[in-house]
């Protein structure tokens, strides 16, 4: 009997604990807390404590919690509209990141009734005070400067209230449309600007290049000529010299050599079907006179062939070399 007593008695203690740890709960005598979150505890109206992550125990009625607070990093954009130095309105949008000081959650909570707006305050004065000293183009080149003295400013105001600026970041910078079309003509017109000096130069060098090409050209083909006419007087004097050692004078030997370049040129006008050139004399008289010449050359030439047969019977050695003929490219 005394056992069974002693069950139920324990049994009913139990029982009456965990009745009680209800209607504690329900009372809100017990709550938890997240991790990297703060919870401010206020008693009969006055701040109490501060309870970080984990099961917390407060009095009924007597402890309130005030509010609640995130320890983690927070980042708060704002966009400003302001004006450049060459009155060019912009808009820049400053990304701030910011994180409640966990020593310093009182201040945070009861002294700042909303730090987003004391933040985006803060914002406005720097970035209106700023840009205003700068050009359109100087903006996009010092935006890590104005981002730099965004946080300066608000890191020096914010920390009085339990807040750490981490950075702060410029991430837009963004003008008019009309002034963004005027910026890409600008910079379209320089680089057509720059391309048409690229072709410029490139014109000029190959004009450069082709005269010294075509004056290579032309000294080599004046050197040829030059070449070509000292061969030929070489073989006319070496034809003289044959001649004169047959008995053949020079004037003799010289109208021989007229009449065979006249002949070779003949021929080689007459070798196509196409010519269309006729030899006519500057006048009536040089037609004569040139009619009178071909007749004595033809019989100086006559006389001079019947000599050189002659001699050629008389010389073996004469009668070994070959014959001496003049092409058509020797009457220069």
């Amino acid at each position: 009997m005394g056992d069974v007593l002693n069950f139920l008695f324990s049994g009913s203690i139990i029982f009456w604990i965990v009745l009680a740890f209800i209607v504690l709960s329900f009372l809100g005598m017990w709550f938890t807390v997240k991790q990297q979150t703060a919870v401010i505890i206020e008693r009969l109206g006055k701040f109490h404590s501060v309870r970080n992550s984990g099961l917390h125990f407060k009095f009924p009625f007597a402890d309130q919690i005030a509010g609640r607070l995130s320890l983690k990093i927070q980042q708060l954009d704002v966009v400003v509209e302001t004006k450049t130095k060459d009155d060019v309105f912009v808009k820049i949008k400053v990304s701030v990141q910011y994180v409640v000081i966990k020593e310093r959650v009182y201040d945070a909570f009861y002294k700042l009734d909303n730090p987003f707006a004391q933040i985006t305050s803060y914002v406005f004065d720097v970035v209106r005070a700023e840009v205003p000293k700068l050009r359109l183009d100087d903006v996009f080149e010092k935006k890590d400067d104005i981002a730099i003295a965004v946080k300066s400013e608000l890191q020096e105001a914010m920390n009085d209230y339990g807040y750490d600026i981490i950075k702060t970041l410029v991430t837009d910078i963004d003008p008019d449309e009309q002034v963004k079309h005027a910026m890409n003509r600008i910079n379209a017109a320089e680089r057509e600007k720059v391309a048409a000096q690229y072709e410029g130069d490139a014109q000029r060098i190959l004009i450069v290049e082709k005269a010294k090409a075509d004056a290579e050209s032309k000294r080599l083909q004046g050197q040829g000529i030059a070449d070509q006419r000292r061969e030929i007087a070489r073989g006319l004097e070496e034809s003289v010299n044959v001649l004169n050692k047959v008995g053949i004078n020079s004037q003799e030997a010289s109208a021989l050599i007229v009449v065979t370049q006249h002949y070779d040129t003949l021929n080689a006008v007459g070798a196509t079907t196409k010519s269309n050139l006729i030899l006519m004399p500057n006048s009536p008289s040089a037609a004569g006179d040139m009619l009178n010449n071909m007749v004595a050359s033809f019989s100086t030439a006559n006389i001079i062939g019947e000599e050189m047969k002659k001699s050629n019977e008389n010389n073996p050695r004469i009668q070994q070399q070959p014959p001496t003929r003049f092409g058509p490219d020797d009457r220069s």
